[in-house]
């Protein structure tokens, strides 16, 4: 499907507006997106102001034409690909930090502001934004907030949307609302704040948000601990976020993942069940390290290490950081199936664990396992060999056994990725019928037309049909001329 976007040009906007091959075949999908699954916009709109975005989502609405807003492409659910084309809403130029009061602890920026340029903006108050997920250097604000993005430190920080006081935004028609207010409580309204928040574009554009933000720790230390089994790790991250150790970052790593990371980043990390641990605290840090140690004792831990120096625990979080991509280019031949992120009780991480590499070692698939494991989250990739259509299905069909298994032990298919289009076939076994519908009701009253990012979210727009609206016929797609 193409739709007419010609009336982009006779629009007032402060940006540009791109009917050029490359623009749209740089904004036909994201780092989720699966090459076969690219769909190429009819436009894309490079918006440098609220009063662009209002323009665009206005007449686009009008004309029932589909609006995606687009900004690092670094979602991995496919949630900024243009499923119906129409137009691409580019926010990376919306990109400037508005304001700063350390006094207050807030933040307000643009929706296309790195996370990265948040800690550097505040760092000489002492400041910094900490629920900043692991891809913080190259993910903007208006991304994590549509997806409620989380990283390693959730476990002691929360979501990104636990420190989002105020948005502005625009929605389907044109109008412009504002969300919360500076103050850190309010009990006025429905909190439609909160309902962004996590809405992947379909409600609403974010266009400002005012951000809480933190007195950097006096003490960090970081380390790692080694274990002979995968069982005896995961064991270990349960006893001790239910135990109360003060942990900022703990993440599990398998032995397959630290030989991808070995090989991509050029580390040596043992090729064994690894848990990567930081403490944060103004004082009393070495106890809470040593409390740490014996209940990883309990657990047959083999080595406790503390990284020597800053430069040390640097490198080792680089190594880390890199697993997304050290997964990807291990095996040219392996292609990952989807890139999981279900996330359960604590109470049953082990169990879950347990549960993917059973499946691993009975289809004999590769499923490199890691993920935030103090809050519960896994992720993982099943990669399979694409030239061997059994080994596809037998990928496909373990994912979706993971999936499964997560929600029978009252968990979610997704942790941080949302739902985009790869875990539609989800929501309803997660929230049951009578909650998915109560979802479409706020979809259809904000978005009436279904212009905002359709075919996301929603399972019975896995086909090509719109929502409930279909785009009338124009004449066909404008100039490709830019």
């Amino acid at each position: 499907m193409t739709h007419d976007c010609s009336f982009l040009t006779s629009l007032d906007l402060d940006g540009d507006v791109s009917f050029g091959d490359s623009d749209r075949d740089s904004h036909a999908g994201d780092w989720g997106t699966a090459a076969d699954e690219r769909v190429r916009p009819d436009a894309v709109v490079f918006a440098e102001s609220t009063e662009d975005v209002s323009e665009v989502l206005a007449a686009a609405d009008e004309r029932r034409v589909p609006v995606t807003p687009f900004a690092a492409g670094t979602s991995l659910e496919a949630n900024a690909t243009p499923t119906h084309a129409g137009v691409s809403l580019d926010l990376t130029r919306m990109d400037a930090v508005l304001d700063v009061r350390p006094d207050d602890l807030q933040i307000d920026v643009e929706p296309g502001v790195y996370g990265s340029a948040i800690d550097e903006a505040v760092a000489e108050h002492g400041l910094w934004f900490p629920p900043l997920p692991s891809s913080g250097d190259i993910s903007t604000v208006g991304g994590m907030i549509a997806n409620d993005a989380s990283g390693m430190q959730t476990v002691e920080y929360g979501e990104v949307g636990d420190w989002v006081l105020g948005l502005e935004a625009v929605l389907a028609d044109g109008s412009v609302i504002e969300t919360g207010s500076r103050a850190v409580k309010t009990s006025s309204g429905y909190n439609v704040g909160d309902l962004l928040v996590g809405s992947e574009g379909t409600l609403a554009v974010v266009t400002r948000a005012t951000l809480e933000l933190a007195g950097r720790p006096e003490q960090i230390r970081g380390g790692r601990a080694l274990f002979p089994t995968l069982d005896d790790a995961a064991s270990a991250v349960f006893d001790a976020v239910r135990s109360g150790v003060d942990v900022a970052k703990i993440e599990l790593v398998d032995a397959t993942s630290a030989t991808m990371a070995n090989e991509y980043s050029g580390t040596d990390l043992p090729d064994v069940p690894t848990v990567f641990l930081e403490f944060h605290a103004d004082n009393g840090i070495e106890a809470e390290i040593d409390f740490c140690r014996t209940i990883f004792e309990a657990h047959d831990v083999e080595r406790f290490d503390q990284a020597p120096d800053d430069e040390g625990m640097a490198e080792l979080w680089q190594a880390r950081k890199d697993l997304a991509f050290a997964v990807r280019s291990y095996d040219p031949d392996l292609t990952a199936t989807s890139p999981g992120d279900v996330t359960v009780p604590i109470s049953d991480y082990p169990t879950i664990v347990r549960y993917v590499r059973d499946l691993a070692d009975e289809h004999d698939l590769l499923i490199p396992c890691f993920g935030h494991a103090g809050d519960g989250n896994l992720h993982y990739s099943v990669l399979v060999d694409e030239s061997d259509p059994a080994e596809v299905e037998s990928g496909k069909e373990v994912s979706e056994q993971i999936v499964r298994k997560a929600l029978e032990l009252g968990g979610t298919s997704t942790g941080e990725h949302g739902i985009g289009t790869g875990k539609r076939e989800y929501l309803v076994a997660e929230h049951c019928d009578a909650g998915v519908e109560a979802m479409r009701r706020i979809k259809r009253a904000l978005d009436p037309n279904d212009t905002l990012n359709p075919g996301k979210i929603f399972p019975e727009t896995a086909d090509e049909e719109r929502l409930w609206v279909e785009a009338p016929d124009r004449d066909g797609p404008s100039s490709d001329a830019s």
